[in-house]
C-alpha cells in the first residue's frame, strides 16, 4: 500500500512494505507527552530577546512622508504564555530609531529621526505549521502576531544641510498596532532562533514629525533572537510540541520510530551546519571595511569612496567647506565705474562702446575673484509697463552676454528686470527719470 503526505507545500510518497508497522511503540521517550495530556506537562512560558533593523518602509508601501527610508537599530524583549499548541499570548517591549530623508524637496524638512522611547503591547502569537503526524516535533514553526498597544517617542527634524535638528517634539504617547510574521527555528530543547518581521501601524500621523496627508504613519522592525523556554528541562515546549505525532507513536514499533527519529537528526544536524555556515559570512561581512573610510560595509550608505575622503556616520563623503567671499573697496570701485559710464542707445539695450573699457575690467575682477554678480535692470515710467520690464530685462541679460562674452563665468551671473517698478527718485522731473534709468551691479 502507498501512503500519502503533504509538508510545506510538497506532495511526498512512501512505499510500506510490512505490516508490523500497525503495531509500534512511541518513537522517544524522552520529552515523550502522552495524548491529551494536561499542561502541566509542558513548558508554556518563555522570555525571549532580540535586536534587528527599524525602517520606515514597510511592505505595505501607500504613501509615504519621507521617500527614501535608512535603516537604524532597535532591540526589545517579550514574555510569553503558550496557551495551545497554536495559541499564545505575549508581552512585548522594544525600543530604538526610526528615520528617512526626502531628497527631492517636497517637504519642508530633508530628514527626521525618530527616538521611539519604548514600545509595550500585547499580541496574539498564532504558531502555523507544527502539527503533522510524521515528527514528534518541528523543526520550524512560523508564526503570525497580532495586538495593540502603547509606545512614547519623540521626533527630529533636519532642514536642508543641516547637522542638528531644526525642530523636535518630545514625549508623543500614541497607541499603536503591532503585525507580524515570522520563523522559530529550534536550536536546542527549550532554545529557538527567532527570525520576524514585524509592521507597526501608529493611531496618528505624527511618527516622522509632519503631517501630510491625513494618513498614519507605520515602521517595520526586523529583527532576530533567542527565545528560551521556562520551567524543567524534562517536559517539552508547548508551541513546539506536535499533539497528533503522539498519538501516532501510542501505535508504531520501536524499530521504526528510531530510525525515523535518526533520519530527522541527520536532517537537523544539516540544517545547523548550514544556519552556522551562513551565520559565520554574515559576521564576517560586518567586520569589513572595503574602502578604508571608518565605516563598516553593512552600514555604508556611499561604498568605493576614494582615499583619504573625510565621510559622515554613514560612509558618504562630507559637503566641501564654504569659502566666504570678500569684496573690498577697490572691487567695489571698478563696478562704480562701469556703472558711471554705462549707456545704452536710446529705447534699447545695446550697448554704446564707450562703456565697453570699464565693463572689461568688471569681467577681469570676475574671473580673477570668482565673484558672483547680479545685474538689476530698471526704467523710469515712460511708456507701458510691459514694454518696461521688457528693457529692463534685455538691457541687464546685454551686459550679462557682454561679460561672459570676456571670459566671466555665466552661472555666477544672474540677469533680472524690474522695470519702472523700483524708482529710486521721482518720475514726475527729467533728472528723476534720469536716475531711474539704470542698471545696478552687486558683487557677492
Amino acid at each position: 500500500m502507498k501512503l500519502h503526505l503533504r509538508k510545506a507545500g510538497l506532495l511526498l510518497t512512501g512505499v510500506v512494505v510490512s505490516s508490523k508497522l500497525f503495531a509500534q511503540t512511541p518513537d522517544s521517550t524522552k520529552n515523550y507527552v502522552q495524548p491529551f495530556s494536561g499542561e502541566k506537562n509542558f513548558r508554556t512560558w518563555s522570555i525571549g530577546a532580540h535586536g534587528g533593523m527599524m525602517s520606515p518602509y514597510t511592505i505595505f508601501r501607500g504613501s509615504e512622508d519621507y521617500k527614501t527610508p535608512n535603516e537604524r537599530w532597535g532591540y526589545g524583549g517579550y514574555v510569553k504564555k503558550q496557551i495551545l499548541h497554536s495559541f499564545g499570548l505575549q508581552a512585548n517591549f522594544f525600543r530604538g530609531h526610526v528615520q528617512g530623508t526626502n531628497p527631492d524637496g517636497i517637504n519642508p524638512f530633508q530628514r527626521f529621526e525618530t527616538k521611539i522611547k519604548y514600545a509595550v503591547d500585547i499580541s496574539a502569537n498564532i504558531t502555523l505549521a507544527n502539527i503533522n503526524w510524521k515528527n514528534h516535533k518541528s523543526f520550524m514553526q512560523p508564526y503570525l502576531s497580532v495586538g495593540g498597544g502603547s509606545m512614547n517617542y519623540s521626533t527630529s527634524l533636519y532642514a536642508q544641510g543641516a547637522s542638528s535638528p531644526t525642530t523636535r517634539t518630545d514625549d508623543y504617547q500614541q497607541f499603536y498596532i503591532p503585525l507580524g510574521a515570522g520563523l522559530k527555528v529550534n536550536l536546542a530543547p527549550g532554545i529557538n532562533l527567532d527570525l520576524g518581521y514585524q509592521v507597526n501601524f501608529v493611531q496618528s500621523d505624527n511618527l516622522d514629525g509632519y503631517n501630510y496627508g491625513g494618513r498614519n504613519d507605520k515602521f517595520s522592525y526586523a529583527h532576530a533572537g533567542l527565545e528560551f523556554a521556562l520551567g524543567r528541562k524534562s517536559k517539552p515546549q508547548l508551541a513546539t510540541h506536535n499533539p497528533v505525532n503522539s498519538m501516532r507513536t501510542e501505535y508504531l514499533m520501536a524499530e521504526r520510530a528510531l530510525q525515523m527519529q535518526l533520519d530527522q537528526q541527520k536532517a537537523e544536524n544539516q540544517k545547523l551546519r548550514e544556519d552556522l555556515n551562513t551565520t559565520n559570512s554574515n559576521i564576517a561581512r560586518l567586520t569589513v571595511d572595503s574602502d578604508g573610510d571608518g565605516v563598516l560595509d553593512v552600514n555604508d550608505k556611499c561604498p568605493n569612496t576614494p582615499p583619504g575622503t573625510k565621510v559622515d556616520g554613514s560612509g558618504c563623503p562630507l559637503p566641501a567647506p564654504v569659502t566666504k567671499v570678500y569684496v573690498t573697496e577697490e572691487d567695489k570701485k571698478v563696478v562704480k565705474d562701469a556703472i558711471a559710464n554705462l549707456e545704452f542707445d536710446l529705447g534699447k539695450a545695446t550697448i554704446r562702446p564707450k562703456s565697453f573699457p570699464s565693463l572689461d575690467r568688471v569681467a577681469q575682477l570676475l574671473i580673477d575673484k570668482n565673484f558672483s554678480l547680479k545685474l538689476a535692470g530698471h526704467t523710469d515710467n515712460t511708456g507701458s509697463a510691459e514694454l518696461n520690464m521688457r528693457l529692463s530685462k534685455d538691457r541687464a541679460e546685454s551686459i550679462k552676454a557682454y561679460l561672459v562674452s570676456k571670459g566671466a563665468n555665466a552661472s555666477r551671473i544672474e540677469a533680472v528686470g524690474y522695470g519702472k517698478n523700483q524708482p529710486i527718485a521721482s518720475n514726475a522731473t527729467a533728472a528723476g527719470r534720469q536716475q531711474n534709468r539704470r542698471v545696478e551691479f552687486t558683487l557677492y
